[in-house]
């Protein structure tokens, strides 16, 4: 499966809620999984892989979640600036500012409502897939100066490489 790269329309969609879990659903998980994996992802939302569906996984600091029809529910006020990258926009990073803490709530393979409590790289990791399912890349966080020169270096990186 090939992650999606900045310019493709699907990333700039707002992804459609999952109707119900089936086969469908369980291999599209399982392809996003394998994907992330072969990436070496913290996170990777299914725009990224070009389908327009609420689904996250996320692989951080030991802990490993897929959920469907995610809802962030809560960030702290607390926000700090680390520099941030994307598997869509590969080759390029720039600092983020992002809530401390996010909690997530969201529907398992097995049908189960879990809530996700995470700080620090988990916290980061969850409210940037999050803006993935909502059409938003971090570049949209970054200010128009800021945006243009990274978008440049990542065009350049991209003619250099072809």
């Amino acid at each position: 499966m090939e992650i999606r790269t900045y310019g493709d329309g699907t990333l700039r969609r707002p992804a459609k809620p999952v109707d119900a879990i089936d086969d469908e659903i369980r291999a599209i998980c399982e392809r996003m999984v394998e994907t992330m994996l072969r990436a070496n992802g913290a996170g990777l939302a299914a725009p990224q892989i070009g389908i327009s569906k609420q689904i996250i996984v996320l692989d951080v600091e030991g802990e490993f979640h897929i959920l469907i029809n995610p809802v962030l529910i809560e960030t702290s006020e607390e926000v700090e600036q680390v520099r941030e990258g994307c598997l869509s926009v590969p080759g390029v990073d720039a600092p983020v500012d992002r809530a401390v803490r996010a909690v997530v709530e969201g529907t398992t393979l097995e049908g189960e409502t879990v809530c996700i409590e995470g700080e620090g790289l988990l916290a980061r990791a969850i409210q940037h897939e999050m803006d993935h399912l909502n059409g938003n890349l971090f570049l949209d966080r970054l200010s128009p100066a800021r945006r243009r020169s990274l978008l440049k270096e990542y065009r350049r990186q991209r003619e250099e490489s072809a």
